[in-house]
C-alpha cells in the first residue's frame, strides 16, 4: 500500500518488489533491487527515507523519518523481522538481524552486524564493522557496546544523549513530560488524516 503523505509520494525503482500488505508513505525513495516484505512499515513522517540499491526489507520492520532526523540506508542492507530504525544513517553492507532497535540520529559504519534483539541508541556512532552482540547496546559517539546487566553504564550514557531532548525538543526534567510529549507526537502524527491511498 502507498500513501501520499504532507504532498509526498513514494518513489518506487521499477526493479524491486514491495509486498501488497507493505505500507511506504510520503517521501520515501526505495532503489533498484530492494525487497519490502509482507507487514514492513516506511514511513517518511516530515523528512526523506532513503534506500539504496538491494537492501531487504523484512517482515513487520519500521523504518521511520522525521522531520528532523530523515533516514538513509546504503547498499545491499539486510533488515531483519520485526527491526526498527528511526532517524537514522545505516551505511553500506550492514547487518540489522531480527528486532533490532537503532534510534534517532544514529549512524552505524558500513559493514557492521548488530544482531537480534541489540540496541544502536539515540546519537550513537557505531565505526565501520563494529559487531553488537545478541541482545547488547550500543550507546554514545564513540560508541561503547554493553551488555544488558550494566543497566547503571548505559543510563549514565544514555541520560547525557537526552532523548526527550533531541527527538521532542522536551526538558527531561519538565515534571509533565509525558503530557506535553504524547500531545506534541499526536499533533504531529495528526497530520496523516489527509493521507491520500495511492493506486498500485
Amino acid at each position: 500500500m502507498r500513501f501520499e503523505h504532507l504532498g509526498a509520494q513514494p518513489r518506487i525503482h521499477p526493479q524491486a518488489v514491495v509486498a501488497p500488505t507493505a505500507v511506504i508513505s510520503g517521501d520515501v525513495t526505495i532503489g533498484a533491487g530492494c525487497q519490502i516484505l509482507h507487514g514492513a512499515v516506511l514511513t517518511a513522517e516530515g523528512g526523506p527515507v532513503t534506500l539504496g540499491s538491494s537492501v531487504i526489507v523484512m517482515e513487520n520492520a519500521l523504518v521511520r523519518a522525521s522531520a528532523s532526523h530523515p533516514v538513509h540506508i546504503g547498499d545491499h542492507v539486510l533488515v531483519g523481522p520485526m527491526a526498527s530504525v528511526s532517524g537514522a544513517v545505516v551505511e553500506d553492507e550492514v547487518f540489522l538481524a531480527t528486532g533490532t532497535r537503532v534510534f534517532n540520529g544514529a549512524r552505524i559504519g558500513t559493514g557492521s552486524e548488530v544482531r537480534i534483539n541489540a540496541v544502536v541508541h539515540l546519537r550513537t556512532v557505531l565505526p565501520p564493522r563494529t559487531v553488537v552482540p545478541i541482545g547488547w547496546v550500543a550507546v554514545g559517539d564513540p560508541a561503547e557496546v554493553l551488555s544488558p546487566d550494566r543497566h547503571e553504564e548505559i543510563w549514565e550514557r544514555q541520560h547525557d544523549l537526552d532523548f526527550p531532548g533531541f527527538v521532542f525538543g522536551l526538558d527531561r526534567d519538565t515534571p509533565d513530560l509525558m503530557t506535553q510529549l504524547t500531545e506534541r507526537y499526536a499533533s504531529s502524527l495528526s497530520r496523516h488524516s489527509s493521507d491520500r491511498r495511492l493506486e498500485d
